[in-house]
This record gives structure tokens, C-alpha cells and sequence, in this order.
């Protein structure tokens, strides 16, 4: 068993806040690559090919220096872990492409909605009526951000969707795994299956990407990998619910990144979509918080 951080919010705080700047900004890398900005657009499979092979090389490389304890793996769970993730990484990649960062950072909010949902069949956990209502009021926030309108709706929307689904089916997986394992293993053999499950899928679809776009990649994989190392780490000094507000500081970071580098401002339709989201999100993590403490 590996030892627990001492509890440290303020430095938890923090540490998720960096995480959100390098989440948005793997985001924001994969939509320049997903467009003809540094060369003809790269499939999501590639492009998330890319974040598991320099997430992993970034990994595998601290591993060497740090020389960390590590633990055997789960594989089963791991597997399936990582399977939906690259999902919904894929997913989410593909979606911000056609439509702006910080809609799909909103909707991918969603996910700790459907992981709750999940947690019903998979880990046999019974959901109230305060549960219900949180999902109820994210999925409305989520129907203002799909613009269900003939003039106004979003196609690539629902792959966001879908990307919120798969990372809340991955969620699932993270429970069982917390605790019984030590983050950096938990990491290390993240990115190593997610690597093979995602360079077996790009192959079927692989173009040679221009040396811009490999830098791209390379950015896409360090700053997942910074991303992950500061929210495992935050996980172990201060209680998840604690840590949950302050993720939503992602979706500041890519409106900010759509304004600087897309000239997109956020919409009032994107506010208040996003504001309803969060608010589900937040009255969800409060309710959890409440059941961990009963």
C-alpha cells in the first residue's frame, strides 16, 4: 500500500487550478490540429494517438529519474478505465474542432452527471431524489448548449456528448481504482494501454503530420500528462469535494484561449447553458459530499 499525502487545500486548490489551464489548453491544441491552420487536418484518432504517446514518454521518462514505488495493476479495470477514456478523449477532440472551446468544455461537464447515473448498474449505488434533480438541471443546461433549433443546432455538439458519456463511464472505473492503487501507477499504466488502444485505431487512418503539428502533438500529450500529475495529487491532500468547484476554472481557461486565439466570444446562450451546467455539477458534488460525511 502506498502511504497518503498529508491534507493541504490551499496547495490542492492550486494544483487543480494548473490542471485546468493545461486541460483547456490540450483542447485548444486539438482543435488547431483538427483544422488546416499548421497543414491538412489530422483525424481525432491521431490526434489522441498523440496525447497518449507524449503523455506516456513524459510518464515513462519521470518514472526512470523518479524511480517511484509502483504497485501491480488492476488489468481488467485498467483496461476498461482506460478504453472509455480514449473515447471520450477521441470524442471530445473531434467536437472542438467545429464548435467553440468553452461549449464543449460545458458540456463535457457533464460527465460526473452520467457517471453518477452509471454508478447505479455498475457499482450498485442508489441514487435520491437531490441526485436526481442535479442531473435534471445539468441536462437542461446541456439541451441550451445543443441549440435544439433547426437554425441553430450543433452537430458536433453530441460529440461532445458523447465525450461527457464515456468520461462518466470512466468515472466509474476510477472509483474501484482509488485507493487500491498509487496515482503514478494508476498514470503510468493509463497512458501505456491508452497508447495501444490508441496507435492500433490510428493506423487505419494515418497521415504524415507536418513538424508544427508534431509540436502540437508533443504539447497535447506534456500538458495532459502535467494535467493528470496535478489532479491526482490534489486528490491526495484535500477531499474530492473540496477539489470539484475549482475544476470548473477549465471552462474559464477555454473561453479565455477562444477569445485570445479565435476571436470567439462566448454567447449569452453559452453562459447560461454553462452556468446551468455547472450549477447540476456543483449540487451534485455537494450532495456527495453530504452522503461521503453520513
Amino acid at each position: 500500500m502506498f502511504a497518503p499525502k498529508a491534507q493541504n487545500p490551499a496547495l490542492a486548490a492550486l494544483l487543480i487550478v494548473i490542471a485546468c489551464a493545461f486541460i483547456a489548453a490540450t483542447t485548444l491544441f486539438a482543435k488547431a490540429l483538427g483544422t488546416d491552420q499548421f497543414g491538412p487536418p489530422l483525424h481525432p484518432f491521431q490526434i489522441s494517438f498523440g496525447r497518449f504517446l507524449f503523455a506516456f514518454l513524459v510518464l515513462a521518462t519521470a518514472a526512470l529519474v523518479l524511480r517511484p514505488e509502483l504497485h501491480r495493476p488492476r488489468l481488467r479495470l485498467h483496461l476498461a478505465r482506460t478504453t472509455s477514456g480514449w473515447i471520450g478523449v477521441t470524442l471530445m477532440f473531434a467536437s472542438v474542432a467545429y464548435i467553440p472551446l468553452a461549449d464543449a468544455t460545458a458540456i463535457s461537464f457533464l460527465n460526473p452527471v452520467f457517471g453518477m447515473i452509471l454508478a447505479i448498474p455498475l457499482l450498485g449505488e442508489k441514487v435520491g431524489k437531490w441526485r436526481w434533480l442535479a442531473a435534471a438541471i445539468a441536462f437542461v443546461g446541456a439541451m441550451i448548449l445543443l441549440r435544439p433549433t433547426p437554425a441553430s443546432f450543433q452537430p458536433a455538439a453530441l460529440l461532445a456528448l458523447g465525450a461527457a458519456m464515456a468520461l462518466g463511464l470512466e468515472l466509474s472505473f476510477i472509483k474501484k481504482l482509488t485507493g487500491r492503487e498509487g496515482p503514478f501507477t494508476i498514470l503510468l499504466v493509463n497512458n501505456g494501454l491508452g497508447l495501444c488502444i490508441a496507435g492500433v485505431a490510428a493506423s487505419f487512418v494515418w497521415s504524415t503530420p507536418t513538424l508544427a503539428q508534431w509540436a502540437l502533438l508533443a504539447g497535447i500529450g506534456g500538458a495532459m500528462a502535467a494535467a493528470q500529475s496535478c489532479f491526482v495529487n490534489a486528490m491526495a491532500r484535500a477531499d474530492a469535494s473540496f477539489v470539484a468547484p475549482f475544476s470548473y476554472g477549465t471552462l474559464i481557461f477555454a473561453a479565455a484561449y477562444d477569445i485570445i486565439f479565435y476571436k470567439v466570444v462566448p454567447d449569452a446562450i453559452t453562459v447560461l447553458g454553462a452556468s446551468i451546467i455547472i450549477a447540476g455539477a456543483l449540487l451534485l458534488a455537494w450532495r456527495e459530499a453530504r452522503r461521503v460525511a453520513r
